[in-house]
């Protein structure tokens, strides 16, 4: 069963082209205009175990949103795709991971049905060209376009870098867990037989 997808998606402000394969080996190739978004797209690619490819071009002389956003709904819309019918997953992943002094949570379930919780304050800042309330922008447009349940909690710290990138992290391994094949159950993984 081949678990990859391949999605473009361009509008008048950005143009960005997603490679995703769920049985990877951690591979990446991301190429946007904002550094920092690259560094922490390679991270959920390393983290989570997906072959990952980002393509992106937009009107970062504006500012970063409008790729940031966009790169999280067609992310979204890959990770969508590759799951099909999400027949054998495990559907619910969490993982609660350490950076330093940042300890960060992220749960989610694949369940066809988008929520989102974003319980990590963090200040406005730049790191590098890279608005800090992006990261939550960029993690809700994934949870929406992919329709999955997605929390995501700080219990504490106070460097950006490390809340940040922990939290892209505990993402990355929540949904690695989420995404994984479940050898005791290849049906759709709910009471319904439908996730949606």
């Amino acid at each position: 069963m081949s678990r990859q997808a391949r999605i473009e998606r361009e509008t008048r402000e950005t143009k960005i082209s997603v490679e995703l394969a769920l049985d990877g080996t951690g591979q990446s190739r991301v190429q946007t205009p904002l550094p920092f978004l690259n560094h922490m797209l390679d991270q959920i690619a390393r983290h989570g175990s997906f072959d990952l490819t980002v393509e992106a071009v937009g009107d970062v002389e504006i500012d970063g949103h409008h790729t940031t956003e966009d790169v999280g709904i067609v992310l979204g819309q890959a990770l969508r795709a590759a799951l099909g019918d999400h027949a054998g997953i495990q559907r619910y992943g969490s993982a609660t991971l350490p950076m330093d002094e940042a300890l960060v949570t992220a749960a989610l379930d694949l369940s066809g049905r988008a929520f989102f919780v974003w319980n990590v304050p963090i200040p406005k800042a730049k790191l590098g060209s890279f608005d800090s309330e992006l990261v939550e922008v960029f993690f809700e447009a994934v949870a929406r376009s992919a329709q999955i349940n997605l929390h995501m909690q700080l219990h504490y710290g106070h460097n950006l870098h490390h809340i940040i990138e922990i939290s892209f992290k505990a993402f990355a391994r929540a949904l690695r867990l989420a995404t994984r094949l479940d050898p005791q159950n290849g049906g759709i993984p709910s009471t319904k037989g439908v996730l949606a």
